[in-house]
């Protein structure tokens, strides 16, 4: 009996079905790693409120919004100055449209050297934004005298705190670069007045293959160096921008075209507006232009295309985005994508740098007669850098353009020749048909220009 019972107890251990599994909780996807943040310049110097900015180079501080910081700079009369500002919020920060950073130059009365230039996020995503105030030395323009100035910094953004987001503090970079004027009755040779806003034919060619690996850096500072024309591909994490820096002859036209792959459409939603961005910024970090896109989970383009560097842009420019390429230099594009997106992106970056004519090309040293370097004190050698930057350890911009590593772009990387340029006068009406019909070259009659620029800024 006992044989039995243990036997039937076996069997029906071992013929009962077993229970099915309880079914494994999904998985919950891991949030994609934050981007890194701005990395300043490796020699940028601490500086505070009330600081005098001792000459060119980079410094650093922060700022909160509703505060205003001033800091001193002593400015001779005979060299031009570029003072920037990078807001640079950390990623993650709650971040509104209308916060950034109000940007001036003043006398020691308080009277203003020209316009303010508003830096502004213009969007919920925190990324980099950067702009300059200038003082240009030329008869008729404001603030020539050679005496101490204020460079006044104000955090602006929208008031009342509603619980999501509190008062915000942000780290602050500070470029400060001079260039020689131009010599007593050392004018620009002639300019050609026409261009083409189509892009050449070979542009893209090619892109359909892997194309070359680029890391884009997290700011103007170790932004990865783009050789010239060509492909480049990357990938763009959500919330991230990445710069890259491309070397601009004078005479030569920037077109940039970012093409962003397929990736995942953003949940609950059908688009992200403006959740793609292609901005592009001088030598002395002021904003040239930017193009901005819906961000659907489907492929999508972005085109950038530029006047001709020309030294006289500054003067002659009929537009904001025609009077910024006024450097021959390194250029920085931006490449941002929305901290909502799900996942990252893929990326290319098609380049062309076509010059306008032939008979631009190998002119650097054409044109106004250069002044000896504020900062050396010696008179540069033709075909030398012409803009001083931080001082020990400026390199020359022609010979650094396409060089890997960090690239301090106020340290003279990006300025190299800026006093040497020659004159492009753009066509006000031309810009415009880019985005419709990329019209063939042509002559329009020059407005002057309006905004940061419209006294010489």
């Amino acid at each position: 009996m006992r044989r039995v019972t243990v036997a039937a107890l076996v069997l029906g251990v071992l013929g009962t079905p077993a229970a099915p599994a309880a079914p494994a909780a999904p998985a919950t996807p891991a949030a994609p790693p934050r981007p890194a943040g701005y990395r300043s310049a490796p020699d940028a110097r601490p500086v505070r409120a009330g600081a005098v900015l001792p000459g060119p180079g980079t410094y650093t501080d922060s700022i909160a919004r509703g505060e205003t910081r001033t800091y001193r700079v002593r400015l001779d009369g005979s060299s031009n100055v570029f003072l920037s500002a990078v807001l640079a919020p950390a990623p993650g920060s709650a971040v509104d449209v209308v916060d950034g950073v109000s940007l001036s130059l003043r006398t020691a009365s308080g009277l203003l050297c020209g316009m303010r230039t508003d830096i502004r996020l213009y969007g919920d995503t925190p990324r980099p934004v950067a702009d300059y105030v200038s003082r240009r030395v030329e008869a008729g323009r404001d603030c020539q005298e050679a005496g101490e100035y204020d460079l006044v910094v104000e955090g602006v953004g929208r008031g009342g705190d509603d619980g999501r987001r509190g008062p915000w503090r942000w780290d602050l970079e500070l470029g400060y670069v001079v260039e020689p004027a131009p010599g007593p009755g050392d004018g620009p040779p002639p300019a050609p007045t026409v261009w083409s806003t189509e892009p050449p034919a070979s542009f893209g060619e090619g892109s359909a293959g892997p194309g070359r690996a680029a890391h884009g850096g997290t700011g103007f500072n170790d932004a990865a160096p783009l050789a010239g024309a060509g492909t480049w591909r990357d990938e763009l994490r959500p919330g991230e921008s990445r710069f890259y820096r491309v070397p601009v002859a004078w005479g030569q036209q920037l077109f940039a075209r970012a093409r962003f792959g397929n990736a995942t459409a953003p949940p609950g939603r059908s688009a992200l507006p403006d959740g793609l961005r292609l901005a592009l910024y001088n030598p002395a970090r002021g904003a040239v232009d930017e193009r901005k896109g819906l961000y659907t989970g489907d492929p999508a383009t972005l085109l950038l295309a530029t006047a001709p560097a020309a030294y006289a842009n500054r003067s002659e420019g009929a537009t904001d985005a025609v009077s910024a390429m006024r450097f021959a230099g390194s250029y920085y594009l931006q490449v941002s994508l929305d901290r909502q997106a799900p996942t990252a992106v893929p990326l290319a970056l098609d380049l062309a740098l076509p010059s306008v004519s032939a008979a631009w090309a190998g002119q650097e040293d054409a044109g106004p007669a250069r002044g000896s370097d504020p900062v050396s004190g010696s008179g540069p050698a033709p075909g030398s850098d012409s803009v001083s930057g931080s001082g020990p350890g400026s390199r020359s911009a022609r010979g650094d353009a396409a060089a890997p590593g960090p690239d301090p772009v106020l340290r003279a990387v990006g300025i190299a020749g800026i006093s040497t340029g020659t004159v492009l006068v753009a066509s006000l009406a031309a810009w415009p048909l880019l985005a419709t019909r990329l019209s063939r070259s042509r002559s329009r009659a020059r407005p002057r220009p309006r905004g940061r620029h419209a006294r010489g800024a």
